[in-house]
C-alpha cells in the first residue's frame, strides 16, 4: 500500500505527502520527502508511529543545521518535533528540563538567567536538544555528556524508553543509543553560578563564532569530525583547499571546515567537494576524515 492511501486520520498533527525538504536544512538544498509530520505531542508520535508501516524508513530532523539531504529526496517519512517539544523548565537542584525540539542557545540563556552554570557551550552549538543528544554535542570546551542526567525516547514500534548516563554510551560526537529511538525530552544538571558571568562567557563564544565561523551563510556547521589528536581544519587548509569550489559549493576561507552553499549549488556539489577534501587529505596526511554532517536521501535521478 502506497503511503497515500495509508489511514492517517487519527493523527492531529501537521503531515503533508511530497514535501520539500531544502526548507528545513541549512544548505537550503535537496528532494522532497515522500511524508511530513509535524506531531502534536508526545501521545501524537507514538501513534504515528504505530500507524506507520514498519518497512518505512524514517528520520528525525531538528533546525537543520548538520543535514544534508540529496537531490532525489528523502523515500520514506521525515518527523520533525513541534512547540510541544520547545519546553524549558528550570528545577530544584541547579537542573533544567528541556524538550528535544528546544533550541540548543535558548537552554543556555534559561540557565544563565537562573543562576545554574556548566550550560555556556550550548551558545556555540547551532541545534536542537535531540541532536545534542545523538550526537553528545559539544563546543568550547564542553560536551552533553557533561551536564546530562537522563533522557525520554520512543523507539520505532511507539514504545517509551528512560535512558541513564549509562544508557546513552556516550563518546566523541556520539551515543550508543538504538538510531530509530527518537528523543522527546531530557534533564540536565549544572552547578551555582553567576548569571552575569555566565551570560559575558556566553557571549564570548558568540563572539569567538562570528568572528572565527562563517555564520551568516548556507552552510552546515562542522563538516568533518576532528580525527584523535588532529583538526580536521589544519589538515584540509594544509591540503591547499580553502576556497576551493565545486559547482556552487565552496570550502569556506574563514574556515575551512565549513562547507558553503552559493546560490545555484546542489547537495551533489557539497556532497562532491566534502568527498574531493576527504581525498585529498587521506591522499596528503594518511588520514581519512569521517563526516560529521549527516547525509541523507537518494540523489536525482
Amino acid at each position: 500500500m502506497a503511503l497515500r492511501d495509508h489511514d492517517f486520520t487519527l493523527l492531529r498533527g501537521a503531515l503533508q505527502f511530497d514535501a520539500p525538504l531544502a526548507p528545513f536544512s541549512w544548505f537550503r538544498v535537496g528532494g522532497p520527502a515522500d511524508l511530513f509530520f509535524t506531531p502534536e505531542d508526545e501521545e501524537d508520535l507514538i501513534l504515528f508511529l504505530k500507524l506507520l508501516p514498519s518497512d518505512v524508513p524514517i528520520l528525525t530532523i531538528g533546525l537543520g543545521s548538520n543535514l544534508l539531504v540529496r537531490d532525489g529526496g528523502f523515500r520514506g517519512a521525515v518527523i520533525r518535533l513541534g512547540k510541544a517539544f520547545q519546553s524549558i523548565s528550570i528545577e530544584p537542584d541547579f537542573q533544567v528540563r528541556a524538550g528535544a525540539h528546544a533550541a540548543d542557545v535558548k537552554v543556555a540563556r534559561m540557565a544563565a538567567e537562573a543562576g545554574i552554570a556548566g550550560f555556556s557551550f550550548l551558545r556555540g552549538i547551532p541545534g536542537t536538544i535531540g541532536g545534542a543528544l545523538r550526537m553528545n554535542g559539544g563546543a568550547y570546551g564542553g560536551e552533553t555528556k557533561d551536564i546530562f542526567v537522563s533522557a525520554r525516547g520512543i523507539d520505532r514500534g511507539g514504545h517509551v524508553h528512560h535512558f541513564d548516563y549509562a544508557a546513552m554510551g556516550f563518546s566523541y560526537r556520539h551515543t550508543s543509543v538504538a538510531d530509530d529511538v527518537i528523543f522527546t525530552e531530557a534533564l540536565f544538571k549544572g552547578k551555582p553560578g553567576d548569571p552575569v558571568k555566565i551570560l559575558e562567557e556566553m557571549s564570548a563564544i558568540t563572539e569567538a563564532r562570528s568572528t572565527t565561523q562563517p555564520v551568516n551563510t548556507r552552510t552546515g556547521g562542522s563538516t568533518f569530525r576532528n580525527p584523535f589528536g588532529k583538526k580536521a581544519w589544519e589538515l584540509i587548509d594544509q591540503a591547499g583547499l580553502r576556497g576551493y569550489r565545486i559547482g556552487g559549493a565552496e570550502i569556506s576561507k574563514l574556515h575551512t571546515n565549513f562547507l558553503i552553499a552559493h546560490e545555484g549549488a546542489t547537495a551533489a556539489d557539497i556532497e562532491a567537494l566534502g568527498e574531493e577534501a576527504r581525498r585529498r587529505v587521506k591522499e596528503m596526511a594518511g588520514v581519512m576524515l569521517e563526516w560529521e554532517i549527516k547525509i541523507v536521501g537518494e540523489p536525482a535521478q
